[in-house]
């Protein structure tokens, strides 16, 4: 079904990996490799695979850096980090360096599963999880980088879907969340980039940095 590298040095996780796979997605061929050099040999050696899936610990990383040497050599091949780090700043980097997901290895295998689904099917996944839990113990975060004149020109329904794309939530959680559709929250995720001058939606994760959505929600709802 998919041809997916597994990126680890540790043989009792990546057999977890595979256990993980075969359930969600049986019939799919699992690689395996133990450090940054040995992943980039089979990835160079096999240009169908579908997915990495990358320990930031692993000999040769050197933390992002060899996130970044992957994403350079193979710039069309999805990277996954799974890693036991759960710092929002570090997660997040991960992401604006070009990894399409991250996975902490305390994730349950169903909720596992699910964030694999999510990122084959084309979208990004975030512990949304740990990005709420660190908003919410955070005693001292930085200031919004979105200027209140740019808040003030979104929408009660965007500021809403903005809320919850800083808590890492996917379009399809959004949706269910506001109760509507997954196409109408696509189209305010795309406003919302246009407004804050974002490129994509890490960079307005990041600008949401220390927002006040509820004042802003509170305001007189003369538009939606």
């Amino acid at each position: 079904m998919y041809q997916v590298l597994i990126a680890d040095d540790h043989p009792l996780f990546r057999e977890a990996i595979a256990r993980v796979i075969d359930d969600g997605f049986p019939g799919s061929t699992l690689l395996e490799a133990s450090s940054l050099d040995a992943a980039l040999e089979v990835a160079a050696d096999n240009d169908d695979l579908d997915l990495v899936l990358l320990d930031l610990n692993m000999p040769g990383m050197q933390g992002l850096g060899g996130l970044i040497q992957l994403r350079n050599e193979f710039p069309t091949l999805p990277a996954v980090v799974v890693s036991a780090e759960e710092d929002k700043r570090v997660i997040l980097q991960t992401m604006t360096y070009g990894a399409v997901g991250f996975i902490t290895k305390s994730t349950p295998r169903k909720q596992m599963i699910l964030a694999l689904e999510q990122i084959l099917s084309g979208s990004i996944y975030l512990p949304s999880d740990i990005i709420r839990a660190d908003m919410a113990a955070a005693p001292a975060r930085p200031e919004s980088a979105v200027p209140p004149e740019v808040l003030e020109t979104l929408t009660r329904k965007q500021l809403q879907v903005f809320e919850r794309m800083a808590r890492g939530e996917p379009n399809k959680v959004i949706a269910y969340e506001l109760n509507i559709a997954e196409s109408t929250v696509k189209a305010h995720v795309s406003a919302i980039l246009r407004k804050l001058g974002a490129t994509n939606r890490v960079q307005a994760i990041l600008a949401a940095g220390d927002i006040d959505f509820g004042a802003y929600l509170r305001r007189p709802a003369s538009r939606v």
